[in-house]
């Protein structure tokens, strides 16, 4: 593979491939942390990982010229990888829950599911320590801003409509089916009809949250945005919130004034989000985390405000719908 040439070796559970048109499997680390795609950069299509990140603005990989400790444990991009490696001379740097990258912006082509586009992203100098841990070598950024990927995608008129849709995979689970499809979703990957909230917040895939609930019992959440978060792992909530969460869990308490809740390590009922009237469930094993050394079990929803007043739902979530992230309609459906 064009993805071998790396100074150390991280896990990667790749995706079968999609048999839906303008789509790319989802790879993940193998503990479902991290999920990413296969893209190609430049004109010699040199093959880089990339975090699927519905939360970013900006794209970017590690440079050729990155000195950083991630960077020499990482393929990287520079010119030598392109003939067609246009350096703007404009800078960027970007911060993030897991880190800082900075670096400079350039314009090449990326190539994604059979879709090729020509785009100024960034190419990083310095990567902060935290990207070593992670199969990654760069982020697209799928969020509602103008000139992501997907806008240029679109502008190029190479798919219908400016949606996409998510199927993450759970590695216990077996056979990596993970996809991101542009264009449209892949009916294939759901049952039943998709129901559709309309997004509240700008350019962020942010939408009204009616209640969390587990074990059917509801914690009394109303009135929160949720944020719906590709390149987040867990699952987070303003700090009340998440108390009123675990006062429902048999057998939990916070190592940390509220941030860090353990559960007892056979608590296997699951824990759920409804929007616009319908609840969506995430499996017991995805809010239940296996247990450490010392055999303690964690809930993977923490109380973290990321945003004022707001939840930010990630892969523990996802990994049990499948999501449709729709640009043009200005809304995110479920199924």
């Amino acid at each position: 593979s064009a993805l071998t040439n790396r100074d150390n070796n991280y896990n990667v559970v790749s995706a079968v491939n999609p048999s839906a048109s303008n789509a790319v499997g989802i790879d993940q680390d193998g503990t479902d942390y991290s999920y990413f795609l296969e893209a190609s950069l430049g004109s010699e299509k040199k093959s880089m990982y990339m975090l699927v990140d519905t939360g970013a603005s900006t794209t970017w990989v590690m440079g050729s010229g990155c000195t950083s400790d991630a960077c020499t444990k990482h393929n990287t991009f520079g010119p030598n990888d392109s003939k067609t490696y246009n350096d703007t001379g404009d800078n960027y740097s970007v911060e993030y829950g897991s880190g800082e990258v900075s670096g400079h912006v350039i314009s090449d082509s990326i190539t994604i599911g059979g879709l090729e586009v020509t785009m100024p992203f960034g190419v990083a100098n310095v990567t902060s320590d935290q990207f070593s841990q992670f199969p990654f070598e760069g982020i697209l950024g799928l969020s509602m801003t103008p000139n992501t990927w997907l806008t240029y995608v679109r502008d190029a008129k190479l798919i219908q409509s400016n949606v996409f849709g998510v199927a993450l995979a759970r590695n216990s689970d077996g056979t990596n089916d993970g996809e991101i499809a542009f264009g449209a979703p892949n009916k294939a990957k759901y049952k039943g009809d998709v129901s559709y909230t309309t997004i509240q917040s700008g350019n962020s895939w942010a939408i009204p949250m009616d209640d969390v609930l587990y074990d059917g019992h509801s914690a009394g959440v109303k009135n929160r945005l949720a944020y719906i978060d590709t390149g987040t792992t867990f699952v987070f909530g303003p700090p009340d919130d998440v108390a009123a969460l675990y006062k429902l869990v048999p057998g939990s308490k916070s190592t940390d004034n509220g941030q860090t809740y353990t559960v007892p390590c056979n608590s296997n009922a699951s824990v759920a989000f409804s929007f616009s009237g319908q609840t969506w469930t995430a499996s017991a094993k995805d809010f239940t985390s296996g247990p450490n050394s010392d055999g303690t079990c964690f809930g993977n929803v923490y109380g973290m405000e990321f945003v004022s007043g707001a939840w930010l739902l990630g892969d523990m979530f996802l990994k049990n719908v499948y999501s449709v992230f729709d640009v043009d309609q200005k809304r995110i459906g479920k199924s």
